[in-house]
């Protein structure tokens, strides 16, 4: 039984991840017998991977078929939301209850990305530990139980707004600020700063979302 349930949870990562960094997108189908042989896992733990992800709303049904969700305009202002909300209280807490060496940790990976700005993939995967390493240090498992299905819901939509021309650096410099602010034990600011790097950021996928539009 032990077995299985291990297998059912290295399933459902594999997949997931697969999902987060991009090797699947919106739209593709997955198959079980295809995911059994690329992940070396058995169709059982599979099938019941796909199920979970389906009720978690990552999956959709076209026909008997099951397809990486989308999301539309409505879903993804939604999601920018609740994501603010949330991000902005573990910046909050973060600035709290951040241990020295969680503080410092932030600051190098802030220092350590502004090699990555030429590289829009790369700065979507130090960005996501970033903000991985923020919610570490607010603190609260709970908080970071949300937080993890909110990135997850994140990681449907087609491209990262990074890849705008200038948005890089632009996202850089807000996460500085965030981090000043939680080495400045300011909580306000903390949450103030974060907030706004998530509205900035809405921003520009709006304007990404109208220029696919347009051509």
């Amino acid at each position: 039984m032990k077995e299985a349930k291990t297998a059912q949870r290295d399933a459902y990562s594999l997949i997931l991840e697969a999902i987060d960094v991009g090797e699947f997108r919106p739209g593709d189908r997955l198959v079980e017998s295809d995911l059994a042989e690329r992940f070396g896992v058995s169709r059982t733990p599979i099938r019941e991977a796909l199920q979970r992800l389906e009720t978690q709303q990552l999956l959709t049904r076209d026909g008997r078929s099951l397809i990486i969700a989308s999301l539309d305009h409505n879903q993804m202002a939604e999601l920018y939301v609740v994501r603010a909300e949330l991000e902005g209280l573990a910046a909050r807490l973060a600035a709290k209850h951040a241990t020295e060496e969680e503080t410092r940790v932030l600051r190098d990976m802030v220092e350590d990305d502004r090699y990555l700005v030429n590289n829009p993939s790369a700065l979507a995967r130090a960005n996501r530990r970033f903000h991985r390493q923020l919610h570490l240090a607010s603190h609260n498992r709970f908080l970071m139980q949300q937080l993890t299905l909110v990135h997850q819901s994140m990681a449907l939509m087609e491209t990262t707004s990074l890849a705008v021309e200038g948005r890089g650096e632009t996202a850089l410099a807000e996460h500085d600020a965030i981090v000043r602010a939680i080495e400045a034990r300011n909580e306000g600011a903390a949450q103030a700063a974060l907030k706004d790097h998530i509205s900035r950021a809405f921003m520009t996928r709006l304007k990404l979302d109208a220029s696919a539009f347009e051509s």
